[in-house]
């Protein structure tokens, strides 16, 4: 225990050897450290979790998502740590007030980076089943897409194709119809069409003819939709339609096992919305409690050592602090005193060689007079 509580003392950012001249202030110090480390513990496993996704399907993602996840952890805590302990007791509450704002405003910025891995991570069932949702739509709208240019492309041979199959279900009703006729005629059955004579005669031969004829060129009509069909598969194929395919389930599975990083983020918060673009607020709230919770959490610290009152370390840091800076200005000022006496000796040494050359110039003139 003695040693868990050296730990998070350390980890709170006090100073231990005024720390343990007051117990009184052990327990808060242990539970500042223990909020700052266990916040970089949080976010060393939502980095390592997000660069996991960055490198899946490799066999070195695990080792980067490790190493990645004690790098970022290491990096929160020692942020942590200093937003922590430069928060000073020795102003007014309005100044303490001040001079934490900039570092609460940090915390929640890190608060909302940690918390975002770890929501994917909690949303993954929900998640995989948005992302497979997306997929099925995104692969229905690609279809769509390439049928609307292909139409728009071939539009002429498309109408032609559409006027062709019009007159062939034409010409066969017709035909069935030319033929039943013949049949009436053929067997004298007396009709507004047929004469009621029996026999293969000359009316009946009339009408044959007349069926012979579209026949020949129901025949012709189904050569050239032969033909038009044969020129659309070929366009499908060069133009990438025909290799278009909705996903299968398995292959939905597939791909939401391999998704990266931001279509996970897109699909979690696509799930905040219902599929008529109005908020789910179920989900919403749910996704939304756990990220302020991720926030109050790396908030708390600051907020304790804010809270809690003056207490005695805080006055004996304080002391130390002013010690050190009085005798660090004195020290400053016989610096600068020992300094400023060399810089007048200086000064002195100069202006006694400057009236020397004078006083020898002066003399040359005179002997040279």
């Amino acid at each position: 225990m003695e040693n868990l509580t050296q730990f998070f003392w350390f980890c709170s950012g006090a100073h231990v050897d005024t720390l343990k001249k007051y117990p009184t202030e052990h327990n808060k110090y242990v539970g500042i450290g223990a909020t700052i480390f266990f916040t970089a513990l949080f976010a060393a496993l939502s980095g390592g979790y997000a660069m996991y996704f960055v490198f899946a399907g490799s066999p070195t993602a695990v080792i980067f998502a490790i190493f990645f996840g004690i790098i970022w952890g290491l990096a929160i805590f020692n942020m942590d740590r200093y937003i922590v302990s430069s928060i000073s007791k020795s102003g007014s509450t309005n100044q303490q007030i001040l001079q934490a704002t900039p570092r609460i405003l940090l915390a929640i910025m890190i608060g909302i980076v940690i918390s975002r891995p770890l929501e994917l991570k909690i949303f993954d069932k929900e998640i995989r089943q948005q992302l497979k949702t997306s997929y099925l739509n995104g692969q229905r709208s690609r279809i769509d897409t390439l049928n609307r240019t292909f139409d728009l492309k071939y539009t002429a041979e498309l109408q032609k194709n559409s006027d062709l199959k019009r007159e062939k279900d034409s010409l066969e009703k017709d035909i069935n119809r030319s033929r039943y006729i013949l049949n009436q005629e053929v067997f004298g059955d007396k009709t507004n069409q047929t004469s009621g004579i029996t026999g293969y005669g000359t009316y009946a031969k009339q009408k044959e003819s007349i069926v012979v004829q579209k026949e020949q060129r129901l025949e012709i009509v189904r050569k050239e939709l032969t033909a038009m069909d044969s020129f659309f598969t070929g366009r499908k194929v060069l133009d990438g339609l025909s290799d278009q395919r909705m996903f299968s389930g398995k292959q939905l599975d597939s791909l939401a096992n391999v998704a990266g990083f931001a279509d996970r983020n897109r699909a979690l918060g696509q799930l905040t919305f219902q599929e008529d673009g109005t908020r789910d607020l179920d989900n919403y709230l749910a996704i939304s409690f756990i990220g302020f919770l991720f926030i109050l959490f790396e908030c708390l610290p600051v907020f304790v050592k804010l809270m809690s009152n003056k207490g005695p370390y805080d006055i004996a840091l304080q002391n130390t602090d002013d010690t050190a800076i009085y005798h660090s200005g004195r020290t400053m000022d016989k610096d600068i005193s020992v300094i400023d006496g060399v810089h007048d000796t200086r000064v002195n040494t100069e202006i006694d060689q400057q009236k020397r050359q004078l006083t020898r110039s002066g003399n040359i003139d005179r002997d040279l007079d």
